[in-house]
This record gives structure tokens, sequence and C-alpha cells, in this order.
């Protein structure tokens, strides 16, 4: 896209912000940074530019003088799409994007996206390291903490990118189009930006929205959500599943992952020899493979990198041991469904840290999974009472509150005994008291490290 002589505000001045403007600084685009915290200075976001370009940064308040001048308005994920300014420039006709589909004008190669509530960090990354292990050319970004504009302007034509989607980022689609598209599961998140779980599965199926019958869809066939999408889908539909046997898709049965097609029955790998456990991590290499094998990676190389593989930071890592007590970070676990998840995974009795930022979540299904194996429940955050009430609701009563992470770790250690688990997962987003779900973790295994042994 050629945009010389075009006006560009990008709205943001966080990772994706900074590699939107990065890309456009390589182009011949009148650039406007713009970030509505008033706390933030012109110099602190100055410092933050990939280069030291002079380019125009507001403010706080953005006026519609501004406005009127505008071509195009690149949304950080973080900007929701119906705010006032938002509203402001789309009413003067100023053509709203987010940094993905901006960095989609200018890519070149092959593009895999993947979406979904629960699981998108590790099956990106492990998308990632299988096309890395066959292709010379792979970059991994989006969602995941890797800009995508902040690369663009390196793909070639011989190249993959490997992108993680949020509901927001996909929320502002105009013409990104991936090769190959998955939608891991649909279940209630982000219900305050997107209002209605309507809204927010709208979002997640712009993935798809300009795929044809040549690309691909992986979906989720025990999710009555995307195995409804699957239905009706323009690309072809890939299904996997981990509790039924399929005649067409993957399926994890009897500890192994298996594929079948026309009548022909292939094991794709056992689940003895995988490096990382739960049910629904077999839900995230089965997404994965398929991914993979429909961009012309061949199966043994495929299972050479899933054999290997060690899952990611933050999503159920474990940590270390004191005093016979072992410790897991799930900081990834933001909402209620994949905080589940981190609970069936534990094979211990559990003392369980959660709270954090309140996104308009509902708790009773992920009490209702403690299921006997939660010793005590540690809570801090701005939902610690909305899910203590909860949890009492349904007979949970072995709650402690905690003004801090570090006082939670501290309280844990004191209440656990030799063979027990201490698990942070939060089931919900950590933007109450910390940056990012990643913040929150490291310093949670700061705190454990620093326990005595």
């Amino acid at each position: 896209m050629d945009l010389k002589n075009k006006t560009v505000l990008v709205a943001g001045t966080g990772i994706s912000g900074m590699g939107a403007v990065g890309l456009l600084m390589k182009t011949d685009a009148r650039v406007i940074l713009y970030d509505g915290n008033i706390k933030l200075t012109v110099e602190e976001i100055q410092e933050k530019l990939p280069e030291k370009k002079d380019i125009k940064i507001i403010i706080g308040e953005l006026g519609d003088d501004i406005i009127s001048t505008l071509d195009i308005a690149v949304l950080s994920p973080g900007v929701p799409t119906d705010v006032d300014f938002v509203n402001r420039m789309r009413n003067a006709g100023v053509l709203i994007w987010g940094e993905l589909e901006l960095a989609d004008q200018f890519a070149r190669g092959t593009v895999l996206a993947i979406t979904g509530t629960n699981g998108k960090t590790t099956t990106t990354t492990l998308v990632g390291e299988i096309l890395k292990n066959y292709y010379s050319e792979v970059h991994v970004v989006g969602n995941i903490g890797t800009s995508y504009a902040g690369v663009a302007m390196d793909t070639t034509e011989n190249g993959y990118v490997v992108a993680e989607t949020s509901s927001f980022q996909l929320e502002t689609v105009d013409e990104f189009h991936p090769r190959v598209s998955a939608i891991l599961n649909l279940t209630p998140d982000h219900l305050n930006r997107h209002h209605t779980m309507e809204g927010y599965v709208s979002a997640k199926k712009n993935v798809m929205k300009n795929q044809t019958a040549e690309d691909f869809v992986i979906l989720n066939y025990d999710d009555p959500l995307t195995r409804a999408i699957g239905e009706s889908a323009v690309p072809q539909v890939i299904y996997f599943s981990s509790t039924q046997v399929l005649e067409d898709g993957y399926y994890f049965h009897d500890k192994k992952i298996y594929y079948a097609k026309d009548g022909e029955l292939e094991v794709i790998c056992s689940a003895s020899g995988l490096k990382i456990l739960g049910l629904h991590n077999m839900e995230n290499i089965m997404a994965a493979v398929a991914m993979a094998r429909c961009v012309g990676v061949p199966i043994e190389k495929i299972r050479e990198t899933i054999t290997t593989f060690m899952g990611v930071e933050h999503r159920i890592e474990y940590v270390t041991e004191k005093k016979g007590v072992s410790y897991y970070n799930d900081s990834k676990g933001t909402n209620p469904d994949a905080a589940i998840k981190a609970i069936q995974a534990m094979v211990r009795p559990t003392l369980l840290i959660g709270g954090g930022y309140d996104k308009q979540s509902a708790y009773d299904e992920w009490i209702d999974a403690f299921d006997g194996k939660v010793r005590y429940l540690v809570l801090l955050g701005e939902t610690a009472n909305k899910i203590a009430e909860c949890a009492r609701r349904h007979g949970f009563e072995n709650i402690i509150m905690t003004e801090s992470l570090e006082e939670a770790v501290k309280v844990c250690s004191r209440k656990a005994e030799s063979g027990d688990a201490v698990l942070l997962s939060p089931a919900c987003a950590s933007w109450d008291m910390f940056k990012s779900y990643e913040e929150r973790g490291r310093m949670f295994k700061e705190f454990v490290h620093k326990l005595a042994d």
C-alpha cells in the first residue's frame, strides 16, 4: 500500500503501537502518535520510539482539528473500537485499522493465524517451532509479544508468519487473509470490552473473514460454538477432538493422537512421549500439527518438534520445589476456563492463588472444578471479594484474603504441607496490580525463589 502523503494516527504507545510507528516511519506517511493516558509525558514516549525521528505526539484529548486531518487510524489492541475518539474518527470518514491490518498490508509470505479463548500462546509457539524446524524464514508475531508490524518489512514471499491473534486485534480486520487459521475454543472472556458473547464470537470469527475455499481453518469439534462455525465456513475445515473418535480429523484417544482421513488411520504420537501434559495440551498439539501439515511440513519433522517441546512460560510452568512443595506459575490463566485446565492438570493437593482485574467473568464453573483438589483458595486483587462470595455459595470455605502477591506466596508456604502444590492460576487478568500477566508470573517466581529451602 502506498501511504505517501497520507496522515496516519497510531493510538497507543505499547508494543503494537511502537511496532506500527516503526513500520510507518519506513513509508512516506505523516505519522501522529497518540495516547490518552495523561500520566505519560512526551519525553517518555519519545524514549520508546524505534527511531529517533521527530514525529507529532499527542497526549490526553484528541481534538476534532487533528481528526479532520487524518486518513487512517491504527489502533493498538488495548484501545476499544467504541470509545469517543474512535467514534469521532469513524464519523469523520477516517479508515480504522488495527496493527494487525497495517502489518498485513506490507507483509509477504504465508500467514498462519491462531485465535481462541485459551491455548493461543502455546499453540502459536509450537507452530512456530515446528515451522522453524523445516523452513528457513519463520516469524512468530502478534499477541504473543512480538509486533507483526515490527517484522512486516522483513518478510519475503518464501517466508512464513505465525500470528497469535486476540479478539481485540481481530475487531479491526479489513483485508487480513491467513492461509491457515485456527479457532481453538470459545468461552466467555473480555465481555467488559465486547459486551456480549455474540460480539466476542463475531470478533474471533474475523480470523477467517477473508479466507477462500483454497484456505484452511482448524476448529475444535468438542466446542459447540467452533463446531457450528465449521458448518458454514468458506475455507476447508479440519476438526480436532479430545473427547470423540472422528472419522475425519485429528483426535486424542487411548493416550494417543490419531489422524483419520478417507478411511485410513495414522498415529501421530503417544502422550507418553511428550514433555507437556494435560488434555488441553493434547488439543493444542493437534491444532498445531494440523496447521503445520497444511503448509507442507513432513510428519517426521513435526514429530521431532512436538516430542521435545517444553511448553511456554507462565502456562502451568513448573518453578521449583521448596520443603516438598511444588510451585507452578500459571499467570497466563487469565480467565476461568484457562484456570480450570490448570486445576485439572494438578496431581497433588493444591493451594490456589487467584484473583485480579475484573473482566466481568463468572467463577462458578472454576470453583466447581476444584473437585476436592484445592485445600486453600488464596485471593488478592480487584476480584477477591467477588470470587470469595462465589466460592462460599458453592460451599468452599477455606479462603484466605491477601493484599499482595508476595503475601499470598508467603501464606501458601506456611499453609502448605510436603506433597502439596502451590498454583498461581488467577482466572483473571493482571491489570489491576501488574502491567501484564508476564510481570505477574515473573514476580511470582521471584517470591517463590526467595522462600527458605
